[in-house]
């Protein structure tokens, strides 16, 4: 599956952004999905996870609350929406995809998951 990106921008502080993953195969429904990020000097960290119907998710706890995750199957699309953003939230933004929803849950290395994409910049001004 390819992956990528898009709608990530410049926002103030409190702002919102929609971040958009599309996908390249009908076997979407086949992968879990998920949303990490890299600020800079850091590692890359899970922001949210969706399972492949969408009926369980995961939300890293410094975006509980003002993120959502979310995906449309007959679209092959999934998006993130970021409200209230801070300033710690800036970051590169990656969507990736693998076919089972706990190894994006739980996976420490980028190469456990089978797909990524190329990243959408997202930087939030204080």
């Amino acid at each position: 599956v390819q992956l990528v990106e898009s709608g990530g921008g410049l926002v103030q502080a409190g702002g919102s952004l929609r971040l958009s993953c599309a996908a390249s195969r009908r076997t979407f429904t086949s992968y879990a999905m998920g949303w990490f990020r890299q600020a800079a000097g850091k590692e890359r960290e899970l922001v949210a996870a969706i399972n492949w119907s969408g009926d369980s998710t995961y939300y890293a706890d410094s975006v509980k609350g003002r993120f959502t995750i979310s995906r449309d199957n007959a679209k092959n699309t999934m998006a993130l929406q970021m409200n209230s953003l801070k300033p710690e939230d800036t970051a590169v933004y990656y969507c990736a995809a693998d076919p089972e929803y706990i190894v994006v849950v739980t996976s420490t290395s980028k190469n456990a998951l089978d797909a990524w994409g190329q990243g959408t910049l997202v930087t939030v001004s204080s």
